[in-house]
């Protein structure tokens, strides 16, 4: 009978084997759920602060109002909220919240991907969408995702990301046509009164009335666009010595008797999309940023400041850019629906025709104050977030030529901004304090609604 040796050696390069073959198993399987945990970690608020600032600039070229640039802004944020809704807990859907807002249906999402990665590259893809000149902003998303790769992504989380960012963008993109603003071309076109007392275009382009069916816009948390109804403004009068007459001599002292640092304070929060100057025989345009964009500017400066993360600095930046929506839905539905005359046109005929304000008189109706309305309810917004003494430094309009300013709240930013529009001689004083409390009621209705 043969004996049979067993080979030690043999049986323990075996157990090796198995065992590294393990190993290797272990971490192909892990290697994913690592490198998708590394990249959640990634992105934070300078990456938001950064669309924001590319979609103001497309706006800048299409010069687009100060109403619709707030809806675009809306949207795009939305977009991406919704991606973080959908995979963090901590933010509840806008799903019952938002006026007619949809039950999202979450995509068939394939591993790997980044969900961080996706709600950026959602908020591109709507506003890509949604701009008449979206198409610019193909470079600056292709330029990302060019960075993500140096990063250390990989080409299939890249493209899972996107197929993911896609399905969310689609679906805000039907929401937001069922808004109702694509059927405002097929309305009248709008013709200004020539009676006493009413808006008129005012010089030196004597532009045509800015949005003036904004109101019939779905708003996103509104009952309807007069919800927050204002006072009436006060009866116009040529009469000398009547209360309207008076608020037209207080805007006329103010501005023959401007002061260094009233002047400055209304350049800073002029925020005047398209101005026009005079040079000369030619007359040229000068681009600024909408109030809007001013104060998602200002939000991103806080959440750069609090260092909020991608996540939560969303959630403000959408709160923030739906009470914009709705603030802009309130005010112009009072704007036309008053449709008082501008100090400007006032002054002129009844006090001195050779009188000119500070800043250029907007196309639109005076009352209310729509940096009064805007300004108060980002104010209200802003707080609840980040507290009632959070002190910062604007520089949001530094790249435009303009210096920075210091506030030690929102709330005082907001003040400042409201008498702004007295300072620069284009606002009576009754829409400035009307107009603030139209904006605080916005702001904690937007609150209430979606917290």
């Amino acid at each position: 009978m043969k004996k049979r040796f067993v080979n030690l050696n043999d049986k323990k390069n075996s157990v090796f084997l198995y065992t590294y073959l393990l190993v290797i198993l272990f971490l192909l399987i892990l290697l994913p759920s690592c490198t998708h945990k590394k990249q959640l970690t990634t992105f934070g608020n300078k990456e938001l602060a950064k669309i924001i600032s590319t979609m103001t600039d497309i706006m800048l070229q299409d010069i687009t109002n100060p109403p619709l640039a707030a809806r675009f802004f809306s949207y795009t944020c939305l977009a991406g909220y919704e991606v973080v809704a959908q995979y963090d807990t901590a933010f509840k859907p806008m799903y019952g919240k938002l006026n007619g807002y949809p039950k999202m249906k979450m995509p068939l999402l394939v591993h790997p991907y980044s969900n961080q990665l996706s709600a950026l590259l959602a908020m591109m893809e709507t506003a890509k969408k949604i701009q008449p000149s979206g198409a610019l902003m193909d470079s600056f998303e292709q330029n990302f995702i060019d960075s993500c790769s140096r990063l250390g992504f990989d080409e299939d989380v890249i493209a899972n990301s996107m197929n993911y960012a896609k399905a969310v963008s689609q679906q805000i993109l039907t929401y937001a046509k069922a808004d109702g603003y694509n059927k405002i071309s097929n309305l009248p076109r709008y013709t200004a009164y020539r009676e006493e007392g009413y808006w008129y275009p005012t010089p030196p382009g004597f532009m045509a009335a800015v949005e003036p069916y904004f109101k019939v816009v779905r708003p996103f948390t509104l009952d309807s666009s007069d919800q927050f109804k204002p006072s009436s403004p006060t009866p116009f009068s040529g009469v000398k010595g009547s209360p309207f007459y008076k608020l037209a001599e207080a805007v006329y002292k103010e501005g023959t008797e401007l002061s260094e640092n009233h002047r400055l304070i209304a350049s800073f929060w002029d925020c005047n999309p398209f101005a026009i100057q005079n040079g000369g025989h030619l007359q040229y345009g000068l681009k600024k940023i909408s109030p809007g964009a001013h104060w998602l500017g200002i939000t991103g400066v806080a959440c750069a400041k609090a260092n909020k993360g991608l996540e939560e600095a969303l959630q403000i930046y959408t709160s923030v850019s739906v009470g914009l929506m709705d603030g802009f839905i309130c005010c112009w539905d009072e704007k036309y629906r008053s449709n008082r005359i501008r100090p400007e046109t006032a002054i002129r005929k009844y006090i001195d025709p050779l009188w000119e304000p500070l800043l250029q008189t907007p196309p639109f109706p005076e009352y209310l104050s729509g940096h009064s309305v805007i300004s108060t309810a980002s104010a209200v917004i802003l707080t609840h977030y980040f507290g009632d003494n959070f002190s910062y430094t604007d520089n949001v309009e530094v790249v435009y030529g303009l210096s920075s300013r210091a506030f030690q709240s929102f709330r005082q930013a907001a003040e400042e901004a409201s008498v702004s529009r007295f300072y620069g001689g284009i606002h009576f004083m009754d829409a400035i304090t009307n107009g603030q409390e139209q904006g605080g009621n916005v702001g904690k209705w937007i609150l209430q609604k979606i917290k």
